[in-house]
């Protein structure tokens, strides 16, 4: 009987031994495929940033701190743009101001995944939503329209301004 009761122990304590060992093993597998994702995913220092600002590529405005667009990889990240006069004039006005900057990377509005348009009269952009509308030709972005009490400039008649995310092809952004 006590050999008996000693081989269920082993057994026992052999299993056990090989669930710590496996544990173990998996443990040590599941660290260095996290070290080596996280390796792999981690963030650089070094993001090539390619700037355009006042038509220039690479420029950029010290005195406020922004630029007027930022290319990263193959992403184009255009700034606010605004413009005076009236709805209909101020929408002209930022849309060609934007089509410009997209072609400054040899982009168009099909090119474009992102709007975002802040103005302080929200009525009045919708019923000139053709102007919009008509730059996009059809293909329009994913959008977002915040009706805000007053936008960063100092004219009282600025009423809109649009920020822009475009998406270019490989080798369109690498050209910049």
């Amino acid at each position: 009987m006590q050999n008996s009761q000693q081989d269920e122990n082993f057994v026992t304590c052999n299993k056990y031994s090989s669930f710590k060992t496996f544990t173990m093993k998996g443990f040590l597998i599941l660290t260095c495929i996290s070290f080596f994702s996280f390796q792999t995913f981690a963030q650089t220092d070094n993001i090539v940033k390619k700037k355009f600002y006042d038509g220039k590529i690479n420029g950029q405005d010290t005195s406020i701190g922004y630029t007027e667009a930022v290319l990263v990889d193959n992403i184009l990240y255009i700034s606010g743009s605004n413009a005076k006069g009236t709805i209909a004039e101020q929408l002209q006005k930022i849309y060609t101001d934007l089509g410009n900057t997209l072609k400054a990377y040899g982009a168009t509005y099909h090119n474009v995944v992102k709007e975002t348009l802040f103005t302080t009269d929200i009525d009045a952009v919708k019923s000139n939503n053709y102007i919009r509308k008509g730059f996009y030709d059809g293909d329009f972005p994913a959008a977002t329209w915040v009706q805000i009490s007053r936008l960063f400039s100092a004219r009282p008649d600025v009423q809109i301004e649009v920020e822009l995310i475009a998406h270019l092809p490989k080798a369109a952004a690498n050209k910049k």
